[in-house]
């Protein structure tokens, strides 16, 4: 059996002028005004020479739509039109058309860009502030900060650069945008974005990532995170730079390093007898022993690093193993070591479990690849 019918996009209209596209925009709009959003987005973003002399013209209504419009699954300006369709426009005021918001947002340069994470800055305050967004931040706050690759097609794609990237295994390089994400969570909250940027595949990722830290360090603070804040990264921010900024802002951090001829030193110098299993949550256990089902083993030792011009500190350096499984049948075990620095005082086993939950911020990622990122992809242009 078959449809007679072949449904396009035209196919469902609106011919209720009181039907709307998202009634579920109402609370959403309404928490943005009771929290000042477009009082900030006054305050922050300012136009004041444009190609086009309307596109400077009321920021605040114009960037509430485009972020209207998010909110209901648009991922283009296009499908900003969802604002338009029944009855909508009735119930919000200042309700733009795609191609104005179009217009509006070509003005953008890269101050402006900062100027709109300076509204999300604040934004975020606001809203945890009024509602309860991040539970538990005045005893124990999360900062995570890592990167992505989103490959693009074509020559001209703005900002596009190559940078490297892993896939099956293999390490290559790959033509994208690279964002930089670092987020807030705590041990009930899921993270919430605290800043972003947009990097050159080309730069290491590290790059300009302590002063990211910093900002959303004191974005945490100005949430309510009054006890101990801990950051955490993989060996890409594990640098000299972002360790010493967390000195300065006397905040715990616990970043994977990248191996080198001290570490694997340090590393050779642990006695064997050092390391315990460690047993994560959600490990399997054997059914008849009881024992878990896992060769993970932790042991630690203390590193003394060099911060430059002559400061140093000793932190500890603790070390994950696990047997290597391309050598299942080997006569002796092969281990492969996972070292991070830490500077907190939680135990050994604890500390590794703790510095494993960094991959929360991929939860993020997968959100971020699913809306707002879905098309940064760009289409293959000459």
């Amino acid at each position: 059996m078959q449809s007679s019918y072949t449904f396009t996009v035209g196919s469902a209209v609106f011919d209720e002028r009181n039907l709307v596209s998202a009634a579920g925009l109402v609370p959403v709009l309404k928490l943005a005004e009771q929290t000042g959003l477009s009082k900030l987005i006054g305050e922050h973003v300012d136009l004041p020479s444009t190609r086009v002399k309307s596109g400077a013209v009321n920021p605040a209504g114009k960037l509430t739509s485009i972020i209207a419009a998010m909110a209901c699954g648009a991922d283009s300006i296009d499908d900003a039109g969802v604002l338009r369709a029944g009855g909508t426009p009735r119930v919000f005021g200042e309700v733009y058309a795609p191609s104005t918001l179009g217009i509006f947002l070509r003005e953008f340069t890269f101050g402006h860009a900062n100027q709109l994470a300076a509204v999300a800055r604040a934004h975020l305050v606001a809203l945890a502030q009024r509602t309860p967004l991040l539970p538990g931040i005045e005893q124990r706050a999360f900062v995570d900060i890592d990167s992505l690759l989103r490959p693009v097609y074509g020559h001209r794609k703005q900002g596009a650069s190559f940078g490297h990237a892993k896939i099956a295994s293999r390490a290559l390089l790959r033509l994208g945008l690279s964002p930089q994400i670092t987020t807030i969570s705590t041990a009930t909250a899921a993270p919430v974005i605290a800043e972003a940027q947009l990097r050159g595949g080309k730069a290491a990722s590290g790059r300009a990532a302590a002063r990211q830290v910093k900002q959303a360090i004191g974005t945490a603070r100005a949430c309510g995170a009054d006890g101990t804040i801990m950051l955490r990264g993989d060996s890409a921010f594990g640098t000299k730079k972002v360790i010493a900024t967390c000195c300065q802002e006397r905040v715990e951090f616990s970043l994977s390093v990248t191996r080198n001829k001290r570490i694997t030193a340090a590393i050779e110098a642990i006695n064997e007898d050092a390391y315990t299993p460690v047993h994560y949550p959600g490990a399997v256990e054997d059914p008849d022993t009881g024992a878990l089902i896992s060769d993970a083993e932790v042991a630690e030792t203390p590193y003394t690093l060099r911060l430059g011009r002559g400061r140093n500190i000793t932190v500890r350096l603790i070390v994950r193993r696990v047997k290597d499984a391309r050598y299942p049948d080997a006569l002796f075990p092969v281990w492969r070591y996972h070292p991070f620095l830490t500077n907190s005082q939680l135990p050994t086993a604890e500390a590794d479990i703790t510095h494993r939950r960094h991959a929360i911020i991929e939860t993020t990622f997968a959100d971020l690849i699913d809306g707002p990122l879905a098309h940064i992809p760009s289409v293959i242009c000459s």
